[in-house]
């Protein structure tokens, strides 16, 4: 079954296939040996199924905010396109036409369904594979680096400076999954999370590798912990940078994609406590890692971000960076009147309680660094960025803010949120000249 779930559905066979057969079925449907009133009756279908998909549109995401913000405007096309062939293979089949043409009719409305969820999936872009669509991990685990020693304190000088690449330096780094026998624990929290994500550096693969900083990575809800994404933007930067870049553990901070947590231990089980006592204990013991705040960075995206920001706000003893790329203010910010009444049984001084500005007001931060990021064409969370960074700002934190140009609430805000604020980063933790 690996290469059914290792199917491309952002520009693969797959979506050529459906494509054209959506195509085709379209045109079947509407090509008939018949008169005028069909074709008008055709026509007139094809107007109300577009209307209607703008009126659901127009009502679950605007009206309703059912999903936390506007629908990402490259996917409109595909629920159009959907409505309205959907509604003209529902008149064919009210038609006075054959079985054959009502069943091929039906067929027709499955592929339709199928075609419109692979464009909106693809407008987004961040679920690249059909397995990622159904939250099935089938990338094939990597080996573990087991440190050699532990590193203690701050290294006299910053790696840029003291770092010389061996012979045996790789071009590449590695990531995909911890291998079975050495997934994280949940000892302390009893949280059922996901099997988490790693990336390894080119150099940390070499025979003698130093001790690197370290990040931490969540991603959105719905979402998978997965390390492509991160991996990417950090092999991409480590190119230039001698194969220098931190290791990355991306976690499971949902259990269930189609929950949100909100980061916390409540009523979805204890994420807080596995992020804090069940991942970084662990992080600690099986990575060649430098243990100083400042070396240690927590990153998330969208809901992931809100994450970021909490855990940042809450441990600031723990993480001296933080990077949130289309990252949510707060956790759960995109639907807080749901979050409120589920999460928090309407107590709304509970729910602020969480909040980062809530933390950031009664605690005292030596040396954080945030980093943010936001497509320009996300002005939902573009303006979540901003009020995070004020917020931030306020609390004595050191804020970059990074606007993505075109940037939407998908992929190309991911891998460019990525790119910018890792770079940025970089003399952060000593693997660039400041």
């Amino acid at each position: 079954m690996d290469w059914l779930w290792n199917l491309d559905v952002i520009d693969g066979p797959l979506v050529w296939v459906l494509d054209g057969l959506s195509i085709a079925g379209l045109l079947y449907l509407v090509v008939r040996r018949s008169g005028l009133l069909w074709y008008l009756s055709a026509a007139i279908a094809l107007l109300a199924g577009a209307l209607l998909a703008l009126g659901t549109v127009w009502l679950v995401f605007d009206v309703l905010d059912l999903f936390g913000g506007p629908l990402i405007r490259s996917g409109e096309p595909w629920l159009i396109g959907v409505f309205a062939g959907i509604t003209l293979a529902v008149l064919t089949i009210c038609w006075r036409v054959s079985w054959k043409r009502r069943v091929i009719a039906v067929a027709c409305i499955l592929v339709f369904g199928a075609t419109a969820a692979l464009g909106v999936n693809g407008a987004y872009g961040v679920q690249t594979t059909l397995g990622s669509m159904f939250h099935v991990q089938n990338r094939k685990p990597i080996t573990l680096v087991t440190p050699t020693s532990t590193p203690t304190g701050d290294p006299a000088r910053p790696l840029y400076e003291t770092w010389k690449p061996p012979a045996d330096l790789p071009k590449t780094g590695r990531f995909g999954p911890l291998p079975t026998g050495d997934r994280i624990p949940n000892t302390n929290s009893g949280f059922d999370a996901r099997p988490a994500q790693i990336y390894y550096p080119p150099a940390a693969l070499v025979k003698d590798p130093p001790a690197l900083p370290f990040v931490l990575m969540m991603m959105g809800q719905p979402g998978d912990p997965d390390a492509k994404w991160i991996g990417e933007a950090l092999d991409a930067i480590a190119a230039d940078h001698q194969g220098l870049a931190p290791i990355a553990l991306v976690v499971d901070q949902l259990g269930d994609p189609s929950v949100d947590p909100l980061c916390i231990d409540g009523r979805y089980g204890k994420v807080e406590t596995y992020v804090t006592q069940d991942v970084l204990p662990w992080a600690k013991a099986n990575l060649h890692i430098l243990q100083s705040p400042k070396d240690w960075t927590v990153a998330g995206y969208s809901a992931g971000g809100s994450c970021a920001i909490y855990y940042g706000a809450k441990y600031p003893q723990t993480f001296g960076n933080v990077v949130s790329v289309s990252g949510e203010e707060y956790p759960g910010a995109g639907l807080p009147a749901d979050n409120l009444r589920v999460m928090f049984n309407g107590d709304q001084n509970a729910y602020d309680a969480i909040k980062p500005s809530t933390i950031m007001a009664k605690t005292n931060y030596a040396d954080t660094e945030a980093f943010f990021s936001a497509g320009t064409a996300d002005a939902v969370y573009t303006d979540m960025m901003r009020r995070a960074a004020a917020t931030a700002t306020s609390a004595g934190w050191k804020v970059q803010t990074f606007a993505i140009p075109g940037g939407d609430h998908g992929a190309s805000s991911l891998t460019g949120g990525l790119d910018q604020t890792l770079r940025a980063l970089y003399p952060r933790i000593g693997l660039q000249r400041p």
